[in-house]
This record gives structure tokens, sequence and C-alpha cells, in this order.
């Protein structure tokens, strides 16, 4: 579908994705792609409709568009392939025209996560730690290719105090017990399609950045025009977490506990407000520091960045939940940045795509 080294791949299927077929193609007019640090990723597909002699579109009759089936998309840019999201598709848009072969169907999914938002439970977990009940969670859809790296955690309530219960989603339940443990929880797509990685654990601030995104640098400028650098002092919070001690009911103060992800700036934005966490007076100590620690990583995000790159200059897929460097845009602004998302807009010729990134204050380290 594109030229200049960059190729799409797209497979649909009820059960197992496939390869589509050439009218699938070939009415294909674009595609976005929304990957986010947090939430469901995302896309879109937007094709052109023709009738049939039966006086009917025919994407919409072949069934192979219908929800939920499963879609993954990819791109090869260069030689090396990458899988963009790994979803199912969830509602269709008709956009119906007097004009002939102007009408138009837009297809949107989410991540194959949606999968594990589909039915309540009711349910409780004995004697089990949160990573535990996690694996047990994430076990049962193995079927969708899903491989789960999870965390372990040492706080095993004993029956007689504490028993988890889960009363909603597994996805959602999943998500509160990451919240619990200052965690984060995400599915992600391997480069093999139709296996996916099943994240929670510790949010990941390590590892070798991505190729620079680069302004004002003549020739070897990626970034397309302009790039906004926002600081915005208020985001940062010092929360102030009390426990209530079950013995004497004197209240404690928990301290705020150290920042266990490497600072990304030489210049940390210092708290200006102080929060106060609800429901924390009969937590555990040990339950009350992930608290504070998980109200502490909210704040993390007083320095913002976001602009767009072209794919081509750039020669990468840049991705989110990881680190990219910022040159050319003065020792303030430039660094490196964690990257909270990135949205792919491809159509016929062109490949964009609009990043957003984020950091706990200003400087470079480097």
């Amino acid at each position: 579908m594109f030229d200049q080294g960059v190729r799409l791949q797209l497979m649909i299927g009820s059960t197992v994705p496939l390869p589509v077929p050439y009218d699938l193609v070939d009415a294909l007019e674009a595609v976005e792609v929304e990957n986010n640090d947090q939430g469901f990723d995302g896309f879109k597909l937007s094709f052109n409709l023709t009738k049939s002699p039966l006086l009917d579109y025919d994407l919409l009759s072949s069934g192979l568009l219908e929800p939920p089936s499963r879609v993954i998309i990819g791109v090869t840019v260069g030689v090396l392939p990458q899988v963009l999201i790994d979803g199912v598709i969830t509602r269709h848009e008709t956009m119906a025209s007097n004009q002939p072969g102007a009408s138009t169907l837009h297809v949107y999914g989410r991540d194959i996560s949606q999968m594990l938002d589909l039915e309540e439970h009711s349910e409780t977990y004995p004697n089990q730690s949160d990573s535990l009940i996690v694996l047990r969670l994430l076990g049962q859809y193995a079927r969708l290719g899903l491989v789960p790296d999870v965390a372990s955690t040492e706080d095993f309530p004993v029956e007689l105090e504490r028993t988890p219960s889960q009363q909603g989603t597994d996805l959602s339940y999943i998500r509160a017990l990451a919240q619990r443990n200052s965690f984060v929880f995400y599915i992600e797509p391997t480069p093999i399609p139709g296996v996916t990685t099943a994240y929670w654990g510790r949010e990941n601030r390590l590892g070798a950045p991505q190729p620079p995104l680069a302004i004002n640098q003549a020739s070897q400028s990626n970034v397309d025009e302009p790039m906004n650098f926002g600081f915005d002092a208020l985001a940062a919070t010092e929360p102030q977490v009390s426990i209530l001690e079950p013995t004497t009911g004197l209240r404690i103060q928990v301290p705020v506990p150290v920042s266990l992800q490497p600072s990304l700036a030489t210049q940390v934005a210092q708290p200006l407000r102080r929060t106060v966490p609800r429901g924390t007076a009969n937590l555990s100590l040990t339950q009350a520091m992930l608290r504070s620690q998980a109200a502490t990583s909210d704040s993390d995000e007083v320095a913002t960045t976001s602009g767009e790159v072209d794919t081509v200059r750039y020669g990468h897929v840049l991705q989110a939940r990881r680190l990219v460097r910022v040159v050319g845009a003065g020792r303030t602004n430039s660094g490196t940045y964690y990257v909270k998302s990135v949205t792919h807009r491809l159509s016929r010729g062109q490949y964009k795509q609009t990043f957003e990134l984020t950091r706990e204050g200003r400087g470079a380290l480097i």
C-alpha cells in the first residue's frame, strides 16, 4: 500500500487473523492506530464503499468486518516489521453519500484487552496474593495468545483478616490490583502476529532510548514543526497519607517513598500542592506506602512535549511506553522523555506519527 520503504500488513479473522483479500486492501483509504501508556489502544480503518448489483455494500455484507473479528495491523519500515496493534472490531460508522464512490465505512476497534472487559464476575480469592490472582485471571485467556509478564507481590492476605473480592470484569479488577500496588497493566503485541504480552508490574522507564526526535537541526531534522513544550508546576503533588494503629487508635503519618523510577531531568519540579488520598486509614503500613507511591507516580508529568514526525525521514516506528531522546530544542527542553502516547496515521504515500512525551522536570541530563 505504501512506497518509500513503508509497507502495511493487515490481518483479519473471526478466530485466526489471516491476510485480507485484495478487494479489501484496494478499498482501504486510511489507517489510524493509537497506542497509550494507560487505558485501551485503539484503531480506525477507513474504507471506500461501493454497492454490488444487489444494491448492498459488499464490505458490510461480506461479514469479514463484523464485531468482534480480530484485527492485526503491522508495518514494515525498511526491513524491520512491527505490529502496531492486535485487537478486535467494536463498531462501524457508515457515511453514505449521493456522489458515486464517495461513501465511506469507518471500522473502529480496541486492543485485545477488550476481551477481558466483556463479562462481569463476582468472585473471592482467599489466601492469594495480588500477583497470583492476576496470573489466574490472565490464564483464562491463553487462547488469545496472551503471554503473562506479572511481577510478584509479597502481601498474602490471611482469610480471617481480609479476603480479596472481585466485583466487575476481569480487566477492571486487574487494573484495580495494579493501581493498589503502584503498578501498571497493559497488553502489547510482540513481533509475532497473534502473540501479545500482558504486562502487570512497575512502569518501565529503563532501557536504551529510541532514535532521537530532532528539531532545528537543518537537514537532520525529522520532526514536523511546530513542536510544543509545556511545563505545569501544579502537576507535581505531595501525598499526605496516614493510617490508624489498630491497637491504640493513634494516627501514623506514612512517609512519602522515594521514587523507584530513574530521573529523566536535571531540574525535577518540587511539589507545590499537597493531596490527601482517601480510604487509607485502615490500610497496613505496606499498603499505605504503595498508595502513597501510586499518588506520587501520578504527578510525574510536569513537563510535556508533543509533535508530529514523518516516518520516512525518521526511519523508525516510535513506540509508546518507551524512552526517546529529543535534540535541538535547547538544554531546557532537550533530553530524554517517556513516550506517553503515539498515534500512527497511514494513507497512500504518507505515514505520520503524532506523539506525546512526558517527564518529571526540565533540563537535559546529557
